[in-house]
């Protein structure tokens, strides 16, 4: 008997909206890898907030803005080959709060050697649940 109390605590209205945001935050990392996937760099950032606050993070310092993320994209994959073919591993999904989630992750891009060659890394997502659905607000990659 306690162990069907036990599945059934489980099982409760919280846990279920839990797994769902997590597959919610999944959907977003998916969808993002095949827009890139198919050189559309517009559709990837949908998966970023549209702010002025959203923050990009890397080894070459802070890009602040939606549209200068944005921007930044652009100008370092201006073609499909350049930007190669993206996939992310190693994911971790840990849920902050109803609203807020933090993302680790492995990061991946395979081209050919005459486009930059593969190149790969870690980045670390904070994520905001908004009217939107669930987006990024700062990303840290390296």
């Amino acid at each position: 008997m306690t162990h069907l109390f036990l599945l059934w605590l489980s099982l409760t209205p919280t846990n279920m909206s839990l797994i769902d945001d997590k597959a919610d935050i999944l959907a977003v990392l998916n969808a993002q890898v095949a827009a890139w996937n198919n050189g559309d760099i517009r559709a990837f950032m949908n998966g970023y907030k549209k702010s002025d606050s959203t923050k990009f993070v890397s080894s070459k310092g802070v890009t602040l803005g939606y549209n200068a993320v944005l921007e930044r994209y652009l100008k370092n994959y201006p073609t499909k080959e350049t930007m190669g073919n993206l996939s992310f591993s190693e994911l971790d999904v840990k849920l902050l709060s109803s609203k807020s989630a933090h993302v680790v992750g492995r990061w991946m891009l395979a081209r050919p050697e005459k486009d930059g060659g593969d190149v790969g890394g870690y980045f670390s997502l904070l994520f905001e649940k908004t009217l939107d659905g669930w987006k990024i607000i700062a990303d840290h990659t390296s």
